[in-house]
């Protein structure tokens, strides 16, 4: 039998039959000037600035405008976070384990400053540096499923609901932030939906998928544009439709004009 990796052990306990109040959305993203812009800055900045940067802090600097996303869930009530904090997930072990860089005040920070975090963090992941994320492993691999079903879900509401560190197992105050980010395009796929993790315990998860030469109209004529279809997850227990409308109109804007966001990074 082979041998169940620890991403599978963790996913298999994490799960039950879908019962959440979810909203899917997609929308289609013109890319030219957003990819030109890449450019200019990778040029100016020598940082390797890629689209997921873009999205992240798009989706930051919407959740700052819009902010019924922006908090948790405690007691039947919501309380804001009094930041803005995304997380970015980040593959290891050729798909074997899955781990996240969390970037806070993701909206106050500039593209080359996101990139460059998200750089290091998920560098220290990789080499085994991240002593949080390393504290957690050995647990997860020596338990079984249905004892972890219960850890995770305890250790999400300490950490995720009251906002409590726990040290000995390597986890934060609010692990996950506000919402996680996490791409399909580098898989191949031009869109994808992710599915709420239970002990992240955020309302809002976006997958970003593969950026094609799509046709679309332009005064009157087709033409070739490379197009990037992003689709989010939502809770619908913190949002409605006319926040949902502004958070959308809000992040287009930032990924198709993305010089917008650096306003007062400059």
């Amino acid at each position: 039998m082979r041998k169940m990796t620890t991403r599978r052990k963790l996913a298999i306990a994490s799960w039950d039959n879908c019962s959440e109040a979810s909203i899917y959305g997609k929308m289609t993203l013109d890319m030219s000037k957003t990819l030109s812009y890449i450019e200019e800055l990778r040029e100016k900045t020598q940082e390797k600035i890629t689209i997921t940067h873009i999205v992240g802090k798009a989706v930051g600097m919407a959740l700052k405008a819009a902010p019924g996303l922006n908090g948790r869930i405690l007691w039947g009530k919501y309380i804001p976070f009094d930041e803005v904090s995304i997380c970015f997930l980040v593959a290891l072990e050729d798909g074997g384990d899955l781990a996240k860089v969390k970037v806070e005040n993701i909206d106050q920070k500039s593209l080359s400053e996101v990139a460059s975090e998200l750089r290091s963090g998920s560098k220290r992941l990789r080499k085994g540096e991240d002593d949080e994320f390393e504290k957690s492993k050995p647990l997860l691999k020596l338990l079984p499923t249905w004892i972890i079903r219960r850890l995770v879900w305890l250790t999400g509401w300490l950490t995720g609901s009251l906002g409590i560190s726990v040290p000995a197992l390597g986890l934060e105050r609010f692990p996950f932030g506000a919402g996680v980010i996490t791409s399909v395009g580098m898989l191949g796929l031009d869109e994808g939906y992710a599915p709420f993790t239970p002990f992240c315990r955020n309302p809002i998860l976006i997958t970003i998928g593969a950026i094609k030469e799509r046709p679309c109209v332009e005064d009157g004529q087709i033409v070739a544009k490379p197009q990037l279809t992003m689709t989010a997850t939502l809770d619908h227990r913190y949002i409605d439709g006319f926040e949902v409308a502004k958070l959308t109109k809000i992040a287009k804007k930032c990924i198709e004009e993305p010089w917008s966001m650096e306003e007062g990074n400059e």
